[in-house]
């Protein structure tokens, strides 16, 4: 199956901006391919406002999110795989959803602190 995460980003951008709260996106700096401000990344993770008002020709593709925007009053082109967006997330309040890291940008839980480790449930067909 196809990543799961382009379609996430285009739904949490439209349930962010519907409710009046300001999108952004949370962005691997390192990330191969990337067309960003990295100068102002920290910590190797760059945070960008993309609420309408901020950007133009926001585009959600698949593949790639693509805009442009004044970074310290300079018009910039951005350009950022989508494996790379690390999170999109409501300013105001933070609800919004970090995705787990793969390197061949699948989307795949985390096995987390619960135990469950490789244990994930799967459906499977009853008769």
């Amino acid at each position: 199956m196809t990543s799961s995460r382009p379609y996430l980003i285009r739904a949490l951008y439209e349930w962010i901006v519907d409710n009046g709260l300001t999108p952004y996106l949370l962005v691997d700096a390192n990330a191969d391919a990337l067309e960003a401000p990295t100068e102002y990344a920290d910590g190797g993770k760059l945070v960008l406002n993309v609420a309408p008002r901020a950007v133009r020709d926001l585009q959600l593709g698949n593949d790639i999110v693509a805009f442009s925007a004044r970074f310290g009053g300079v018009s910039r082109q951005v350009s950022i795989p989508v494996p790379a967006v690390m999170a999109i997330y409501a300013r105001e309040n933070g609800q919004g959803m970090l995705f787990a890291e793969r390197d061949d940008g699948g989307d795949e839980p985390p096995s987390g602190p619960q135990g469950q480790g490789d244990k994930r449930p799967s459906l499977r067909v009853v008769k």
